[in-house]
């Protein structure tokens, strides 16, 4: 008879258990940021970084190399020759030592990068783990270099893959503002021959970086944001690792609590509220916008009505921070065209600035950034599509 009454209640009390330990953690700083950021999730010890070509690409077609940040973090990064420039000169690429370079301003690849004076150039900014090779990641560089003429630099985060120090939101900033430096004051690169790709994680650093520069008077080519989210607490309160197990919803009973619990959050990566800002800061000098977001229908991880949120707040800006809710639905719906019960794209022009979404009906999580919605994005931003719509 008493185990009728305790088989089900370590039924229960096991997951409360387990759940209450794990907020407890998330908490912590140093755990939280493990598990948001999970930077030591990679597969380093059973494939190579420096050797690409284990990912397909041609021999010395990507170069591996360092990025110094002005806080003293050294960034691991990939620098990808489009495939078609590289067809130009194989046997001079081949020549080359192999693996990591110690400088690869002496090297080919950046030779070919510098001196074309229409090198356009898309610096990719992946989600939390792994590293600058895993997972879906090579063949997004595959999608967009396979046939272009796009130069791609990814890099790993601090903490990431062979990149040192620890994961934070201004750190991750400073991470990929280094990398748009070495761009434009290495490489050579205008801004408006540079696209910022960024994926989940990557769209909120993206986010960082664009409002750092937008407010310098800096604009890039464009500002693509694929599977983003408004902020990270937001985003969190109705967030389910893999689609199944929730991390806060169960706690949005008790709004209070929620709020609570949202409150400990340390790196709150405020997206929407950059979006805003960058639109509001471009407008006011009279510059160029070219922003797009992007999402899969099918998003296990985060929702795709996130993007409704980091519209509505891009075309506020438009407004000096403000438009009426019931106004914003009316003139995205006139602004919008359908191709499908999940499939639409919103496209909001307002002199040199253009605020997109699109939503589109496969592609999930990830799998998304190798699909024909992403290096069409690129290429719009470079202004290689009609109209650039």
């Amino acid at each position: 008879m008493k185990n009728s009454y305790i088989l089900p209640a370590l039924a229960f009390g096991v997951p409360v258990g387990v759940y209450t330990l794990f907020l407890g953690l998330c908490g912590v700083p140093f755990f939280q940021r493990h598990f948001l950021y999970a930077h030591k999730i990679n597969t380093l010890f059973w494939h190579d970084v420096n050797k690409p070509e284990h990912w397909g690409f041609a021999k010395n077609q990507v170069t591996p190399f360092h990025l110094k940040t002005v806080d003293g973090e050294t960034i691991y990064a990939w620098h990808v020759l489009p495939l078609p420039l590289y067809g130009k000169h194989p046997q001079e690429l081949i020549a080359q030592p192999a693996g990591l370079s110690g400088d690869i301003t002496k090297t080919l690849n950046f030779e070919l990068l510098k001196q074309d004076p229409n090198s356009r150039l898309v610096i990719s900014l992946h989600g939390n783990a792994g590293h600058v090779a895993q997972a879906v990641r090579p063949a997004t560089y595959h999608a967009l270099t396979d046939t272009s003429q796009f130069h791609v630099l990814a890099i790993d985060y601090r903490g990431y893959g062979h990149s040192t120090g620890t994961p934070s939101e201004t750190g991750l900033v400073l991470d990929a503002t280094a990398a748009v430096d070495w761009a434009i004051n290495v490489a050579g690169i205008p801004p408006s021959q540079i696209v910022i790709l960024g994926q989940s994680l990557g769209t909120a650093v993206a986010a960082g970086l664009t409002e750092s520069f937008a407010k310098q008077g800096v604009d890039f080519a464009g500002v693509i944001l694929v599977a983003g989210f408004s902020s990270l607490p937001t985003m969190l309160s109705g967030y389910s690792i893999a689609g199944y197990v929730p991390v806060l919803a169960p706690l949005r009973v008790s709004p209070w609590l929620l709020e609570k619990a949202m409150s400990f959050v340390v790196d709150k990566w405020p997206s929407a509220d950059r979006l805003r800002e960058i639109v509001r800061t471009v407008k006011a000098r009279d510059g160029h916008l070219n922003l797009q977001l992007l999402h899969a229908a099918n998003d296990w991880d985060i929702p795709c009505h996130e993007d409704d949120k980091s519209f509505a707040a891009a075309v506020s800006g438009l407004h000096d921070g403000h438009i009426d809710p019931e106004t914003l639905s009316k003139e995205k719906e006139a602004r919008t065209v359908y191709s499908g019960e999940d499939s639409f794209v919103a496209t909001w022009r307002e002199g040199k600035i253009l605020i997109r979404q699109e939503l589109y009906p496969d592609g999930g999580h990830n799998d998304i950034m190798y699909y024909a919605p992403v290096p069409l994005a690129v290429m719009r931003a470079f202004g290689l599509l009609d109209k650039g719509e």
